[in-house]
């Protein structure tokens, strides 16, 4: 008897130990392929030192979302326990805001003003097509600051399913961008090129906004470089990046040889240039025409140094964003979504952290660009679609183009590049050259630097409508958002090294749908199955276990 309650001791004891130790040392494996809960060393990065809880309002809950939606609010859930068990500070909940119908319409109102717009769906189970309205979206609040966070990313022509393992592939950087707002201070500074007639504030002002989320953006005037050009250098290499968007005025040979030095410094540099001038807004006249011309901006020899020309031909391709018209004559005119082969919507294939999973790219009277052979590296980031044809200019462009017919056969040019990313010691544009003015410690070789081309400047342009700038991207005729904000900050984030949050992007994540028409269609069979199958089988075994029985023990 003392040997047998001895060994119920130890074992009790022993059991306490292990809770006492399972309770200290703790561990999460993830055994999934893709390694989709495993979190990037860039997250844990940005929330690791956080000493002050962060708290994540989720509004993906409720009852009648599709089964696809159900698996993001599963997959949302998840990946904040990852988040949770780096750092206990990071508290969350879910939240359904149109649950009580007393509270719903002034939730939905509430929410939107603060520009959480709502999804419609539609819901297509067990045979039946129901709609449902969602807030695909979250808000992470942080020692008195709240940023909104989107958990759907959206992608022209994809169904519900593809929107989802977008948006599931998409959740790792939505929340990781989301806490490093709130958590990691700006450190990095940007200058917006001015003096060479570039876009007006007004059409910068969404991406502005966007930019200032992350980095100090300021402008800066190369005005000064006539008369001293000295001081300009200087000034300008205090900033990490400038951007030039859509210059008009050619650029003279001090500028470009400041321009060239602060590449050579090190300097990062975004560029979107217009090598044709032509513009939209030119058409909504009463001829309805105008003449697309070369334009001259005096950059060739500073781009071709680098690598790149900037071709002067419209891209024109049969895959484009549609032009709004309206049709008809007096009161019977109706607005109108007409084909328009000058705004091509541009993709890429490649697996770039700057362009993967994103949306198209709308672009305006594009041009094409052609890389050259030098030490550089080469990244194409966007092309045109392979129906595209190359039209040179002078050129007449008429709006009486949407009502011909166009021939495919003759959009016959394969894919255009429309942006590039070179990355590389940069050669100086002014080796062996004589320069317009004497220059302290002149490099002709830079350190390893990046810079990025792209072939419109209407790219970063957003609409203005009664002078209130609209977001950058969104069409207000048809409702549809372009991906060209989340590529601009992408470019941006890239050139500025934020490679911890860009790189997260490049995860990849399958996820496995039901496929729910084969749901409906074989309903009744799996549900025999599932219901009659066990019985059958367990009268069958009663029948032979009677039957055994009775022969065993008959006589």
């Amino acid at each position: 008897m003392n040997k047998y309650l001895k060994h119920i001791i130890i074992l009790v004891v022993a059991l306490i130990a292990l809770n006492v130790i399972s309770s200290k040392v703790y561990k999460r494996f993830d055994l999934t392929s893709d390694n989709r809960y495993t979190l990037s060393d860039s997250s844990i990065e940005i929330i690791k030192d956080t000493d002050s809880p962060i708290v994540v309002d989720v509004f993906l809950e409720g009852e009648d979302f599709p089964s696809e939606f159900r698996r993001l609010k599963n997959e949302t859930k998840q990946l904040l326990e990852e988040f949770q068990a780096e750092n206990s500070n990071i508290v969350f909940k879910f939240l359904n805001p149109l649950e009580d119908e007393s509270t719903r319409e002034s939730n939905i109102q509430q929410l939107t003003q603060r520009g959480l717009t709502p999804m419609q769906l539609s819901v297509q189970e067990q045979g039946k097509s129901t709609q449902a309205v969602i807030f695909p979206w979250a808000l992470a609040s942080y020692n008195g600051q709240t940023v909104t966070i989107p958990l759907v990313k959206n992608k022209i022509g994809a169904s519900q399913q593809e929107l989802v393992n977008n948006s599931v592939q998409h959740l790792e950087y939505a929340f990781a961008d989301g806490f490093s707002k709130l958590i990691k201070p700006k450190r990095k500074k940007i200058a917006i090129l001015k003096g060479n007639n570039q876009l007006e504030d007004k059409y910068l002002v969404d991406f502005a906004k966007k930019l200032k989320e992350y980095y100090y953006i300021a402008p800066f005037t190369l005005d000064s470089v006539a008369s001293n050009p000295q001081n300009t250098l200087k000034a300008i290499g205090a900033f990490d990046l400038i951007i030039s968007a859509k210059p008009t005025k050619a650029f003279t040979e001090e500028e470009k040889l400041v321009l060239d030095q602060y590449t050579m410094n090190g300097g990062k540099s975004l560029w979107l240039i217009d090598a044709v001038a032509m513009e939209k807004d030119s058409l909504y006249n009463a001829s309805g025409k105008n003449y697309a011309v070369p334009r001259d901006l005096n950059l060739t020899d500073f781009f071709f140094k680098y690598g790149v020309r900037i071709n002067p031909y419209m891209v024109s391709t049969l895959y484009s964003a549609p032009i709004t018209l309206a049709m008809g004559e007096g009161s019977q005119s109706q607005f109108q979504h007409l084909k328009w082969p000058y705004s091509p919507l541009a993709g890429s294939s490649s697996n770039h952290p700057i362009v993967n999973n994103l949306n198209l790219v709308r672009f305006d009277f594009a041009n094409q660009i052609d890389t050259l052979k030098n030490n550089l590296n080469k990244t194409i980031l966007l092309q045109s679609a392979p129906l595209t044809k190359l039209e040179g200019t002078p050129r007449e462009v008429s709006l009486e183009l949407v009502t011909k017919e166009q021939n495919p056969q003759v959009f016959n040019k394969g894919n255009q590049t429309l942006a590039v990313l070179l990355e590389g010691e940069f050669p100086s544009v002014y080796e062996n050259r004589i320069k317009p003015f004497n220059i302290n410690n002149a490099k002709i070789k830079s350190p390893p630097t990046k810079m990025i081309v792209i072939a419109d400047g209407d790219v970063i342009k957003n609409d203005v409508i009664r002078n209130t700038p609209q977001e950058l991207g969104f069409d207000r005729w048809t409702g549809q958002t372009y991906g060209n904000k989340e590529f601009l900050l992408n470019a941006v984030n890239y050139l500025l090294d934020d490679n911890g949050l860009i790189n997260i992007r490049s995860k990849e994540i399958a996820v496995a749908f039901l496929n729910q028409q084969k749901i409906a269609s074989e309903k009744t069979k799996w549900q025999l199955i599932n219901i009659l199958l066990p019985l059958t089988l367990l009268a069958a075994f009663g029948f032979v276990f009677n039957y055994l029985r009775k022969k065993r023990y008959a006589s």
